[in-house]
């Protein structure tokens, strides 16, 4: 099984090859923002107000930073801002431009007290912004194997369809993607609750095993702690009207969106892999944070696995595109979502309901669907030049 990919400088393998221009601090966001409005080929990215986080939600937006500059569909990256940035050592000029360096990809830096303010830092970083798309535009798809593809998975809109013909569909891809030798990557740590042992089973390590389990505690201590049960709140209203009824139900439909392969190890939000093979990031379930954590531990192809019984028909899907540098495919498993919404969706493996199709050979065509999407073939929600807004996942307090 083989695609077309853009191999990089550090071995690893995008599937699209933007330019990103990325703002160090809040107060180079303009900045950036016109440099990529007016140089094609350019993607950007604000960070959130490092102002008055404390120091684990710092370390969080750096990852972030860092990650997203580094994931394989990014060809070059040009960071502007400035050099102080507030002066915390987790956004010093080493901690971000030369940990982002280390990966050898084409970059380069504007600093607005470095020349003079914003006009002149403007009309530099437009140019070197041009001269790096060009750059980047020098590097040409190449064969590569299944297993050179870092993918990342969130299911929502759940319903009873979603344990039966959507999750397990996507765990027998990420079965086969873990088997070839890739990354996988599943999150959403309120949607494991009632069925973490499970999960638990299938770590192979134990440090691994605790912190997974440490992270699913910590999320209901901290439900207890504003005065609810996790238990009342998720399912949400319109799950429970899709057909599901309890937490625990819902959990054991959205693990299976994970296959069966061992787990390597629990990740932070943002945080790469240390290598290959199936991975948990510790997450909330925001499709407008998740899907930006996955590009930045390196996800090139994010999925977004919808029941969605509940749809109107023609319905605009919610989310185009989270993953800022990383496409999202998305996909259903009720037949009825598809034939209300597949004008905005890439993948129906409904057909598992409504055809008795098996789902080992649904999930082989969705293999086949992602290696061409993974060559170049557009997903839906790449042909909208729209980009929902994103937030990185802060636990920290405002301080």
């Amino acid at each position: 099984m083989k695609f077309l990919g853009y191999v990089r400088p550090d071995g690893s393998t995008g599937i699209r090859n933007d330019t990103l221009i990325m703002a160090n601090g809040r107060g180079a966001a303009t900045l950036a923002a016109m440099v990529a409005k007016l140089v094609r080929g350019t993607r950007c990215f604000v960070q959130p107000n490092e102002n008055g986080r404390d120091g684990e939600d710092r370390k969080t937006i750096a990852r972030t930073l860092v990650g997203l500059a580094k994931n394989a569909n990014v060809g070059a990256v040009l960071i502007v801002g400035n050099k102080q940035n507030g002066g915390y050592p987790e956004f010093s000029y080493d901690a971000i431009v030369g940990e982002i360096a280390k990966c050898g990809k084409p970059m380069d830096t504007v600093f607005m007290d470095s020349c003079g303010g914003f006009q002149q830092a403007l009309g530099l970083a437009v140019r070197k912004a041009r001269m790096l798309v060009q750059k980047a535009s020098e590097c040409v798809r190449t064969e590569v194997g299944l297993g050179a593809l870092n993918m990342a998975v969130k299911c929502g809109y759940s319903d009873a369809t979603s344990g039966m013909s959507g999750n397990p569909v996507v765990g027998h891809l990420f079965d086969q993607l873990v088997d070839a030798g890739g990354t996988a990557l599943f999150a959403e740590t309120t949607e494991v609750i009632g069925a973490e042992h499970i999960v638990a089973k299938r770590f192979t390590d134990a440090v691994e095993r605790g912190k997974f389990l440490a992270a699913v505690e910590r999320v209901e201590e901290e439900a207890r702690s504003t005065g609810e049960d996790i238990r009342t709140i998720n399912p949400i209203p319109a799950n429970i009207q899709a057909g599901l009824t309890t937490l625990e139900e819902k959990s054991l439909g959205a693990i299976a969106k994970s296959g069966t392969r061992p787990i390597q190890g629990c990740v932070q939000y943002a945080e790469i892999p240390a290598g290959r093979g199936l991975y948990y990031m510790d997450s909330w379930m925001s499709s407008t944070a998740l899907f930006l954590g996955f590009a930045a531990a390196g996800s090139v192809l994010n999925i977004f696995q919808v029941g969605g019984g509940w749809f109107t028909d023609d319905t605009m899907m919610p989310t185009v595109n989270t993953g800022l540098v990383t496409p999202t495919l998305y996909m259903t498993g009720n037949p009825r979502t598809w034939e209300k919404a597949h004008r905005e969706m890439d993948f129906n493996s409904g057909t598992v309901i409504s055809e008795r199709e098996p789902i080992a050979q649904a999930g082989e065509r969705l293999v086949a669907e992602v290696l061409g999407f993974a060559t170049g073939r557009l997903t839906k929600g790449e042909t909208l030049d729209v980009n929902d807004n994103v937030e990185v996942y802060l636990r920290g307090p405002g301080l």
